[in-house]
């Protein structure tokens, strides 16, 4: 069914019903997304079809008329697949294709599709195919409905049970296969967490994930903090692996930045449950830079749907800093001088710039630098004569404020991490 498409030659049409309870703004915003994947996923769109209903239709998702319509487009422009923008059942995706004549892909399919194509990690993988199995299942006891008796059941054969079809045993092969699948996600998500104790208890590192709407420029973000090379394309989904690395030039405390799976409306529960350890940076930071588009005339819905996510996955109560992105795309200077001025107004304390700009990445760098000043503490630690090797330590996990000595050694007052301090009072506190 998710057979690979040749990017040269895939041609798609676009289709959706607007419910009277849909806004044409907010319609014509999620077909707009729904192009967008479509690009990601490396179709060329040559159509859009549209109906307003009051309700969908239970067999084919669109009404009788339309769907002669919609065929005699895709006759027309020669199409290779329909993508429409909802998640329909089984049945009326079968009933679609074989009046369309061609593959029809809904909402939920087209992701888990990219999700598929963009995955790298054994991590990542494990979890699209966990959503990708959990998305066929039903469709498969659709299947074996329409086969009808070709399905009967055969005992003693191939592996199965007394009475068992090949319907059911295909399906027990999926619940088995999740099964498998979720043991080795929880291993690796035990192991990762494990590292990531170690690592913060070894360095004291501060963290900050980078969380947000897909394609709102986190990537670009990630580069200009960090120096980075993360993958910047201007495709949704264009990554999928958390990248993690230090802020730069390094500071103190040392803040660690992490880049996650980017959000996007309607992303399918499924998925949501199956990428929550992907977006365990955003639960193990201190602070959640959450970054929006502010080009994009429907930035609200991105606001909306990244805080529905973040509250699905427990973050609600994470410290946040409001950044809007891609100013520099809302128009001409002084669209943008406008822009910029309504965004302060509205959300006081946002940070409104370009990821292109090196001025506005400073201004970044410094509120997050701030914003992990206020955490820290002052403490006085001594260092005696014969341990000055040790010094090295001391400035490399803290910020030294002032130091005095006297025929004993160096007192020193340090201000970092309260961790870090805790550690270096341990080791370095006066006798």
């Amino acid at each position: 069914m998710m057979q690979e498409v040749e990017q040269k030659r895939a041609r798609a049409i676009v289709a959706a019903v607007q419910l009277s309870s849909v806004s044409d703004v907010e319609f014509d915003a999620s077909l707009t997304e729904l192009r967008q994947l479509a690009k990601t996923l490396g179709f060329e769109v040559v159509g859009q079809f549209t109906q307003k209903r009051a309700g969908f239709d239970a067999a084919a998702y669109f009404g009788t008329g339309k769907r002669e319509e919609l065929r005699l487009m895709r006759e027309q422009e020669a199409a290779d697949a329909i993508l429409v923008d909802h998640e329909i059942s089984p049945s009326q995706s079968h009933n679609l294709e074989k009046e369309a004549g061609c593959e029809v892909m809904d909402r939920t399919m087209v992701i888990l599709e990219i999700f598929h194509r963009h995955a790298r990690s054994r991590f990542a993988r494990a979890q699209v195919e966990i959503a990708r199995l959990g998305y066929m299942a039903p469709r498969m006891r659709e299947a074996a409905k329409l086969a009808g008796p070709k399905d009967r059941a055969r005992s003693g054969t191939g592996g199965r049970s007394g009475g068992e079809s090949h319907g059911e045993l295909d399906r027990r092969k999926i619940r088995d296969r999740i099964t498998e699948l979720q043991k080795e996600l929880d291993g690796m998500a035990l192991e990762r967490k494990t590292q990531r104790v170690r690592r913060q208890e070894r360095q004291g590192l501060a963290r900050v994930a980078l969380v947000g709407y897909t394609n709102a420029g986190k990537s670009t973000l990630m580069r200009a903090l960090t120096g980075s090379k993360s993958l910047v394309a201007d495709k949704l989904f264009a990554t999928l692996d958390t990248t993690v690395r230090a802020l730069h030039p390094e500071s103190i405390p040392r803040v660690l930045v992490s880049d996650t799976v980017g959000f996007i409306k309607n992303l399918p529960h499924g998925l949501v449950a199956s990428f929550k350890s992907t977006l365990d940076e955003a639960l193990e930071a201190s602070l959640l830079a959450h970054v929006v588009d502010a080009s994009d005339p429907g930035f609200e819905r991105q606001l909306a749907v990244t805080e529905e996510v973040l509250d699905e996955i427990g973050a609600q109560d994470v410290p946040r800093l409001l950044v809007f992105n891609k100013i520099d795309r809302a128009g001409e200077a002084a669209l943008q001088a406008e822009r910029e001025a309504a965004l302060r107004a509205r959300y006081p304390g946002c940070i409104v710039m370009s990821a292109r700009r090196e001025g506005d990445i400073a201004r970044l760098r410094e509120a997050i630098g701030a914003f992990f000043q206020k955490r820290l503490v002052e403490a006085e630690l001594f260092l005696p004569w014969s341990a000055q090797n040790l010094r090295g330590q001391i400035f490399a996990t803290c910020t030294v404020l002032e130091e005095r000595a006297d025929g004993e050694g160096a007192f020193l007052r340090v201000r970092g991490e309260p961790e870090a301090v805790q550690r270096l009072r341990e080791q370095f506190g006066r006798k």
